[in-house]
């Protein structure tokens, strides 16, 4: 179904579009032929603004062709000066008759043509009294642009200099951001020159080429409300009339004005001139907004690599404070180990002073019952205790592990056969058996054995 919605679409196309789809794609190059229809649609198939604009946007610059917008985003008028001391102002009158006939011709015109300007004016002025002029109410200046270039191509033909599409404020500060003339055109519908200059004049194959490529190039009819309003700040005298805007000083300044039937090649002379005159205020200000670039772009650079900067000490900072904890945490580390040294020796002297009084009083030398214990510490002295047969081995373990020689974790074994002797109290004897129960005799040589060596 899409391939068939899609030839359906490629067959609605008018020979004129396929002839100007075809020319769009070579122009571009531009290989994908949707994307070129998609292109031209959006330029309503005008193909000169759709290649300029295919071009601004790979070279990123704006766009020509303005979508309409709502009125409440119309943008702000940049700062103007209408009339500036060194304005150039070029009146063009009309030519005399030239021969009998053309003399005859204007005598017998001219009471018909006083007549109908004369009660045109009587009639918009009685309109004027009974009701507001509706021109003095900008509702859609968009609006008003586009019906007029959509009226000149169909009274007047396609062939002219590329229309700007957009408002009057949109032109000024399209002009000022790109730092261009802009030259505007006030178009008077009930002029007599004004059919002759748009085919004769704005027709020329030789003028359209200059304006396309040193200007932009805006006009309404001043019959509308944008137009009029235009009309109303420029305050032309005669029709044609074109006004020649350039930015100078950061105001926007109308520096000539053109008015009168002129020809197109005095009027390309006219349009050189003033641009020669100009061309210094907009590259004082591409110099000056270079040095406000350049000077932007050091500043971020300078901030960026002031943000480096203290990114990288804050970095440095970070770690010296991770090497710094690190240090006091091993030095937190090494006094958390003393004190707990200390306090594991002062735990054994307390328990010490507690197992000495548990120690049962050593029995007579000739008590009958009683075993003698000779116990060789580590290091080679010996101790020796005497001890009853029937009492807890805990009682040798605790005299051990009393005494200041002997090594605080130990156990003790007899010389042959070697075997330990289960001294030592624990949860799961903690009451080890007698001397008799363990085997030993009445005199007994033991060794105390360091568990850590």
């Amino acid at each position: 179904m899409a391939a068939m919605a899609e030839e359906n679409e490629d067959v609605d196309l008018t020979q004129e579009q396929t002839e100007k789809l075809l020319h769009f794609q070579d122009l571009t190059g531009i290989e994908d032929i949707d994307r070129c229809k998609d292109i031209l649609r959006e330029h309503n198939w005008d193909i000169e603004i759709a290649v300029q604009d295919t071009f601004n946007k790979r070279e990123g610059a704006p766009n020509v062709f303005n979508q309409p917008e709502a009125v409440n985003n119309e943008p702000r008028e940049p700062s103007m000066n209408l009339q500036p001391t060194d304005q150039r102002v070029f009146t063009v009158a009309r030519p005399p008759p030239q021969g009998i006939y053309q003399w005859l011709y204007h005598v017998i015109i001219f009471p018909f043509r006083f007549v109908y300007s004369t009660l045109l004016d009587l009639v918009r002025f009685t309109i004027r009294l009974i009701r507001p002029d509706p021109r003095r109410n900008v509702t859609d200046p968009l609006g008003d642009v586009t019906r007029f270039i959509n009226s000149y191509e169909e009274t007047l033909g396609t062939t002219h200099p590329t229309f700007y599409q957009g408002s009057y404020s949109q032109a000024l500060n399209d002009a000022k951001r790109e730092l261009r003339f802009l030259c505007v055109y006030l178009h008077g519908d009930d002029h007599q020159d004004t059919g002759d200059f748009c085919r004769n004049t704005l027709g020329n194959q030789d003028l359209i080429d200059f304006i396309n490529t040193r200007m932009l190039f805006w006009a309404c009819n001043t019959n509308s409300p944008e137009g009029f309003r235009v009309s109303r700040a420029l305050k032309e005298n005669t029709y044609p009339f074109l006004a020649l805007i350039v930015l100078r000083q950061n105001k926007m300044t109308v520096v000539a004005r053109i008015e009168g039937p002129i020809g197109p090649g005095e009027l390309i002379e006219k349009l050189e001139r003033i641009l020669q005159d100009n061309e210094a205020s907009l590259i004082a200000a591409r110099a000056e907004r270079e040095e406000r670039d350049f000077t932007q772009t050091l500043r971020r650079e300078q901030d960026a690599a002031y943000l480096e900067s203290l990114k990288a000490d804050q970095e440095k900072e970070r770690k010296r404070r991770e090497e710094q904890d690190k240090i006091d945490q091993e030095k937190q580390r090494l006094v958390d180990e003393e004190n707990k040294r200390k306090e594991m020796i002062q735990e054994r002297e307390r328990m010490k002073e507690e197992l000495k009084i548990e120690i049962p009083e050593e029995p007579a030398v000739d008590d009958p019952d009683v075993v003698r214990i000779v116990l060789k510490l580590p290091h080679g002295s010996r101790i020796e205790r005497r001890f009853l047969k029937n009492q807890s081995l805990k009682f040798l373990y605790y005299f051990a592990f009393c005494h200041e020689d002997c090594p605080d974790d130990f156990h003790v074994v007899t010389n042959f056969p070697r075997r330990t002797v289960p001294c030592e109290p624990s949860k799961n004897g903690p009451d080890p058996p007698s001397f008799e129960e363990a085997g030993l005799g009445k005199n007994e040589m033991l060794f105390v054995q360091d568990n850590e060596a």
